[in-house]
């Protein structure tokens, strides 16, 4: 993991699928989600204009409250399950994480724990990027995501 950073970020305009599921279930939906979101903005011309990402609105241990979308160049027109959405303005600590994604929760916890050490109380939601994952190289060491975390 990278040193963590507080980052002031900007607003942007995102397509997107949201699901509250249990935690176990994240795995079978985030492939036929991306596909989706994916298709949507290719045929609307207006994407995708950055990383695929998730973005969780609140941490519980048994439910996912999240979204799963990529930034666009302007607003998706709503498709199937896709719609309009945005990440948001906000001052964020951030970090990159290189390796599986089965280490994300370790890397989120190592983040948090960065955050509460120097005083930056953190929100309830959260995001990542998927800067680099099997689409660029099967590797999962190589794997790269970016963790963002609002602060309050």
């Amino acid at each position: 993991m990278e040193t963590p950073e507080i980052v002031q970020t900007q607003q942007r305009l995102t397509a997107a699928i949201r699901f509250t599921i249990p935690r176990d279930q994240i795995q079978t939906v985030m492939g036929p989600a991306i596909g989706e979101v994916m298709a949507a903005v290719a045929q609307q011309g207006i994407g995708p204009d950055g990383p695929v990402f998730s973005r969780h609105f609140r941490m519980d241990p048994e439910v996912f409250d999240f979204e799963v979308g990529v930034p666009v160049r302007s607003a998706v027109e709503p498709v199937g399950r896709v719609r309009p959405s945005s990440l948001p303005a906000a001052k964020v600590v951030r970090t990159v994480y290189q390796g599986p994604y089965e280490g994300l929760g370790a890397a989120w916890g190592e983040l948090c724990e960065w955050a509460q050490a120097h005083d930056h109380p953190t929100a309830d939601d959260l995001w990542e990027y998927y800067v680099a994952g099997p689409e660029t190289d099967p590797n999962p060491a190589t794997f790269r995501t970016e963790l963002n975390r609002p602060i309050r």
